[in-house]
């Protein structure tokens, strides 16, 4: 067994033995606890990526990692051909939780979006009566839902989609926060969905103006058409509620979510929606060996009462202001925009003198806070929702600190 105790060694070990699928920020971590992270020669950093907002509430919360433990001493795994004495527990929870009448457990945001997918098509050919094969799933361009084939067959984003075709059918693409394309395509009869991120996370923290997704959501009723609103992101408290659709008052006809569904503790995620729709869906039509199984489900019940007992959602939205308005009051000519809603939120990158938003986290790794830059001009900032008012003052100033040394 390899004992890895320098950077460099980890650094080594990935190029030598994994897939070069990613680019990571050059720091090996090997602690996490609330919103700092330390790496392996010791050095501590502000958490500002909280594993693409999966860790809310916080590295290693002691009730979700008591949860794991339990359970994982108990009972691991029976797959869906049994039944066990957990996951009716859990379901009667998020559905209480969320407000849904039924829940579908599945494992990654992905697999997520994938079942809602499949959902809707299925939907489309028992309940609206579309024409077989036929059905249509209205998508956003610069979405972002995951990277299988049927996901990047919506992508607009040419490294997700170069050499992986040929591509899903099915998929009408529009523009994101425009209401008259969306009129458009709903025009036709065989449109089953819209698929919608409530803000556009890996675009860049995109918030659409006031009132897209209400909208949005009265067109797709007044054409009986499923709204499908993918909060693998931004739910779970991200944006100072716990779904960002509460900020416009809706209520999705299919909602997604995973990442902070188990605190970043384990791999969870799930679709919920009332039994006219997921009740189309009958035995041996769609399941998965992981989905639902006992440690998930008792880490997500233990996620989900932290998020509430700790009022984070309040806590993001009281944070997430002070932090846009610190930020904003940075004299920097490389900060072009601020934006973002709760503890949501990007920095728009102006390149200068040869230096990007890559060289901007390198510098803000360098000073203890570490972010990650998206489509090479963004760097969200996305800190774990237990962070304190003194905490972000202090990563506002590693990140001014940062930003000046380019000046």
């Amino acid at each position: 067994m390899t004992e890895i105790k320098t950077s460099q060694m980890a650094y080594d070990l990935e190029d030598r033995y994994g897939a070069h699928n990613y680019h990571p920020l050059p720091v090996v971590l090997a602690k996490g606890q609330g919103v700092f992270m330390w790496d392996v020669e010791g050095k501590r950093y502000y958490d500002f990526l909280s594993a693409y907002s999966a860790v809310n509430q916080g590295h290693c919360h002691p009730k979700i990692i008591q949860a794991l433990i339990n359970q994982a001493q108990t009972l691991e795994l029976t797959s869906r051909a049994f039944y066990n004495n957990v996951l009716g527990e859990y379901e009667k929870f998020i559905t209480g939780y969320f407000g849904y009448e039924k829940v579908l457990p599945m494992n990654s945001g992905a697999e997520a979006d994938e079942t809602a997918l499949k959902l809707t098509r299925k939907w489309a050919y028992k309940v609206k009566g579309i024409p077989e094969n036929q059905a249509k799933i209205i998508c956003c361009e610069n979405n972002f839902h995951g990277r299988t084939i049927s996901i990047i067959s919506m992508s607009t984003d040419p490294q997700a989609r170069a050499d992986f075709g040929p591509f899903t059918p099915g998929f009408i693409t529009i523009p994101y926060d425009d209401l008259i394309s969306l009129e458009k395509a709903l025009e036709d009869p065989n449109v089953a969905g819209f698929l919608v991120e409530p803000i556009q996370g890996e675009a860049g923290v995109y918030v659409p103006q006031e009132g897209y997704l209400k909208k949005a959501w009265e067109m797709c009723k007044a054409k009986n058409v499923l709204l499908i609103a993918d909060e693998v992101q931004t739910g779970i408290a991200r944006t100072g509620k716990l779904l960002a659709s509460e900020w416009e008052e809706v209520r999705p006809d299919i909602l997604i979510l995973g990442k902070a569904l188990s605190g970043g503790v384990y791999p969870i995620s799930a679709v919920l929606s009332d039994d006219h729709i997921m009740l189309t869906i009958k035995p041996g039509e769609h399941g998965s060996t992981f989905g639902g199984n006992p440690i998930a489900c008792k880490v997500a019940i233990a996620a989900l009462e932290v998020i509430r007992e700790e009022k984070l959602a309040d806590n993001a939205e009281r944070m997430g202001n002070i932090f846009r308005e610190e930020l904003r009051k940075i004299q920097s000519p490389m900060v072009e925009l601020v934006r973002g809603k709760g503890l949501l939120n990007a920095a728009v990158i102006k390149p200068m003198n040869g230096k990007t938003a890559w060289d901007v986290c390198l510098k803000m790794r360098d000073n203890g806070l570490l972010a990650k830059p998206t489509h090479d001009h963004i760097i969200r900032f996305a800190p774990p929702l237990v962070i304190n008012e003194a905490q972000i003052r202090e990563s506002v100033e590693i990140i001014a600190l940062s930003l000046k040394s380019f000046s």
